[in-house]
């Protein structure tokens, strides 16, 4: 079963930002989700939905909806800025 990957055009621009290696690195990671949206090291978020995975000094924070076989990428960032609200 592959899920349909959707990303958000805040996560594109920051993206835009990302050294370009990071961007390969992290783009590889967000594909791979597309066959295993929970592979074993993923960490669902507390007090959330979400899940984030590490990729490197960055982490994708996602949505998997499993009744429609989407994965969402919500959030992509440093590991220092990612989880500040703002």
């Amino acid at each position: 079963m592959t899920y349909n990957i959707e990303v958000k055009k805040s996560v594109l621009k920051v993206l835009k930002k990302i050294p370009r290696e990071d961007q390969i690195h992290i783009a590889k990671t967000i594909k791979g989700l597309a066959d295993d949206p929970r592979p074993a090291y993923c960490l669902k978020l507390a007090g959330s939905a979400y899940y984030r995975i590490r990729c490197g000094n960055y982490r994708i924070i996602y949505d998997v909806q499993d009744d429609k076989l989407i994965i969402i990428i919500l959030k992509v960032g440093h590991r220092k800025d990612i989880y500040k609200r703002k």
